[in-house]
Order: C-alpha cells, then structure tokens, then sequence
C-alpha cells in the first residue's frame, strides 16, 4: 500500500540511481529551523545543498522531497558500525520541529502517527532491519543532537520500529547516579560499539572528548530524563542489555 504524500521535489540529490538493496538504513532528523515554511524552502534551495527523502509537518501532512531510489543530502559525515557516509546506503526523514536552537519542543502526536505509517511503508518496500533505524545523532554525534531526546523512541519500539531495551524504569531509576569501576567502563564503550556507534570519528576532539559525545549520542536516546555525558549504573546496564538484543 502506498503512502499519500504532498510532492515538493528538491534539486538536491545524487543524480545517479541506487538499485533498491543499496537502502539499507532510515535515519530521523528534525529540522531545527524556527518556521516549518523556512524548513521547506531550505531544503529544496538549491544553494543549501540538503535535503532529505521526505518531510512530515506539523500537521502530520508528508513531503516527498527526493525519490527513494536517489541520494538525497541529509546524513553527511556519518558512521555505524563499519558503514561510513550513511547518504547513499539510507532514506531521510525530516520532522518538523525548531529543535534546540529554537525552544525544542515535544513531536506532535499526528506527526508521529504518520512517520510509524511512512517507516512501516518503508521497511516492507527495502527489508529494513529495526536495528538500522537510527537517528542523526547516532551516526553523527560529534556535530548533531536531532531528533533529540523528546523524540518517542521507546514508543516507536513498542510498535515494532527501532530497537529498545527491556529493563524496567523501576530498576534503572535505582541505578541512576550508581558509579561503576573502571572494568565497567571499558566494558560499556565495548557495549556501544557492538550496538554499532563508532570510534572512528573526530579526529579534531581528544578520546575523552570522543567518548563524552557518544555517551550523550546514547543517553540523547536511551535514557532521556537525564544526558550528562557520564556513565553511571544505570547508562552501563542500558548498553549491555541492549548489546545482547542487537544482532
């Protein structure tokens, strides 16, 4: 069944076409532009050099800004696991939202409503896997925070896109603040990389910085209500549950 969607076509794009397997990941942004309006208009200027596959609006309307089987400009420098610049091995979903330059606020439920439509349309047509639905700041946590951590994604998991863990609130909100030794440390980065954040990137930070902005890629996603760029019990038992679940 297709998805109704409102063309609005970009001139930013790969011009040479990708055959269907090639699609291997979805990967959610915001916009992060104070105006939905002015979130459109960028990404279909061809000066801006961005885009993305589609756009859901406030209203949970769909734009389809780049055909899929097209390279649209959204990912940039970007890694997971041993996959490096995401752009040609993925769709792009942009949501409406000022993000955190401009008063962040919660996704509205229509939008959400249709983005579970659009993904699940997506992972039948390209055999998607639930672990390569990711956002921005996943594969770039050096230079994005988007979707951000209003983003639903312990809801979306419970409708069978993306991936959660299965420890309850009850005992990680006990762990929470709980130092772990240095063994657990080490062991909790080994924990990230087998979910798939990567290592490899921000040559210009020193390695605590690196692993400061991946901590908070993780904690941006995995545990919302609290993103301080330190590891505490809660964080380590989060990673290794969840590093048990992806395969």
């Amino acid at each position: 069944m297709a998805i109704k969607t409102i063309l609005n076509y970009s001139p930013n794009f790969t011009p040479k076409k990708r055959t269907p397997k090639k699609i291997k990941f979805i990967i959610i942004h915001y916009t992060g532009m104070e105006k939905e309006s002015s979130a459109i208009k960028h990404l279909t200027n061809i000066q801006s050099e961005v885009s993305s596959h589609y756009l859901v609006k406030n209203n949970g309307d769909i734009i389809s800004l780049v055909p899929n089987l097209y390279t649209a400009w959204h990912a940039g420098k970007s890694y997971w696991k041993n996959y490096i610049l995401i752009n040609d091995k993925s769709i792009g979903i942009e949501i409406s939202n000022p993000g955190h330059q401009f008063f962040y606020k919660k996704f509205h439920s229509k939008q959400i409503k249709s983005l579970i439509r659009l993904i699940n349309f997506l992972k039948k047509k390209y055999h998607i896997k639930n672990k390569y639905i990711l956002g921005h700041s996943d594969i770039a946590p050096d230079r994005k925070k988007d979707p951000g951590e209003k983003f639903p994604w312990e809801y979306l998991a419970k409708k069978n896109i993306g991936f959660w863990h299965n420890l309850s609130k009850q005992t990680l909100v006990k762990l929470r603040h709980l130092d772990i030794d240095s063994n657990e440390k080490n062991h909790f980065f080994k924990n990230l990389y087998k979910i798939g954040y990567s290592n490899k990137i921000r040559n210009n930070f020193s390695s605590n910085q690196n692993k400061k902005l991946i901590i908070k890629a993780f904690q941006r996603k995995f545990r919302q209500e609290l993103i301080n760029g330190k590891i505490d019990k809660e964080c380590f038992e989060i990673s290794k549950n969840l590093s048990k679940i992806i395969k």
